[in-house]
């Protein structure tokens, strides 16, 4: 069985008992524990399919049923496999695979207008209830900054917001853009802490309509706009400009376009703050799983991938800091609330749903841990004087 010679290549720390659909049990690795982890497979075609993209199929096989762990969490199983895998590819065949799809993607890839609206539909549009499952009180769907790794989310969120506003230095009346608002915190949060005047887009009516009832329940509506508008629509300059979470959804092919637009809009003086989910390798084709089932359109990028168009735009990187386990720890949060309210998922959607939205949480938090998957904060500016020259006023 060539699948069960792979998994012994591949796990060379601890291990499991897989079981396949004749029922023939394995040993893969040489488990730690007493009672490993049994992974079973009740479909015959996996023993080929998680051969040749395991990065697809062993999602797509939780989520269906058809492969079923014991003695353990799908949480304690991918712990085991990504700690293996580290920052490499599982196998060549699942490489090869992924980078013909990958490239068949970006030449197809038209992520404009009504593409963008609706990839960003089909994710935050699902259900309003779904969010407050699990995210922090005030909704905020990104990386979360962990002074303590057991830091509350609530704070930790909040952390987030007061490094971002730090750093991006605000005066007083000054116009700042929010692009890919979410459901608008961030934007209500810089208006109160530095009577700014903030505009907030999104695509998502969702979290536009969310957004707008909140900064009127707060007596903001003078000082605060969402709009639901594309990023390459606005023809206006702004002093600040922050986006946090939606780089991820730009599309390879419209990174000049987007540090191009950021450029236009920013002021000669002005400072943006770039917040991207990213990979510490070379560029790499989108993980199919995720972009098949969660994020459609997405893409989490290099840093040399972004470079050379922030680089042409006639922009400046003037600080970057890389956060690498927040997310680990966010994502965490997020899985442990969503778990705990099973009952309430199974209620509103059903059992696939929520083996997806596990497997979505789990794998994302894994892959931050033990992974490539770090997250890229980017100030850019027009000039070397319009941000600080040390990181005094950050701290």
């Amino acid at each position: 069985m060539n699948l069960v010679n792979f998994l012994n290549n591949l796990f060379k720390y601890d291990g499991f008992i897989l079981i396949d659909s004749s029922s023939k049990k394995y040993v893969i690795g040489k488990p730690i524990k007493d009672n490993p982890i049994i992974i079973k497979l009740l479909d015959k075609n996996l023993n080929y399919k998680l051969l040749w993209n395991p990065d697809l199929y062993f999602g797509e096989a939780y989520m269906n049923g058809s492969l079923i762990i014991e003695n353990g969490t799908l949480t304690e199983f991918l712990e085991i496999a990504l700690r293996n895998i580290g920052r490499g590819d599982i196998n060549i065949y699942g490489k090869i695979i992924n980078t013909i799809k990958g490239t068949f993607r970006y030449l197809t890839n038209f992520n404009k207008g009504l593409v963008s609206k609706n990839n960003v539909s089909h994710h935050y549009d699902i259900s309003e209830s779904l969010y407050d499952l699990f995210l922090d009180t005030n909704r905020q769907y990104s990386c979360a900054y962990f002074k303590n790794e057991n830091d509350t989310l609530e704070q930790a969120q909040e952390n987030k917001m007061n490094h971002i506003i730090k750093k991006l230095n605000i005066k007083p009346n000054q116009k700042v853009l929010d692009i890919g608002s979410g459901w608008g915190t961030l934007a209500i949060n810089i208006a109160q802490k530095t009577n700014a005047s903030v505009t907030g887009i999104t695509l998502s009516e969702n979290q536009l309509e969310y957004s707008k009832n909140k900064a009127k329940e707060m007596n903001l509506g003078n000082q605060v706009e969402f709009k639901l508008a594309d990023y390459r629509e606005l023809n206006e300059k702004f002093d600040r400009i922050v986006s946090v979470g939606m780089f991820e959804h730009v599309g390879r092919k419209f990174y000049k376009k987007y540090f191009n637009t950021v450029s236009k809009l920013l002021n000669d003086k002005g400072i943006a703050l770039i917040h991207t989910i990213g990979s510490s390798n070379p560029p790499r084709n989108p993980q199919p799983w995720i972009t098949k089932y969660i994020f459609p359109g997405g893409y989490t990028p290099s840093l040399s991938h972004i470079a050379r168009p922030i680089e042409d735009s006639g922009l400046i990187i003037s600080d970057m800091e890389v956060l690498r386990m927040h997310y680990a720890h966010t994502l965490r949060n997020w899985k442990e609330r969503f778990l705990s309210k099973k009952t309430t998922v199974l209620e509103m959607f059903d059992e696939k749903f929520f083996r997806m939205w596990e497997f979505y949480l789990a794998s994302c938090e894994m892959a931050f841990k033990w992974g490539d998957q770090v997250v890229f904060q980017l100030q850019l500016t027009k000039d070397n004087v319009s941000a600080p020259t040390t990181r005094d006023y950050i701290y």
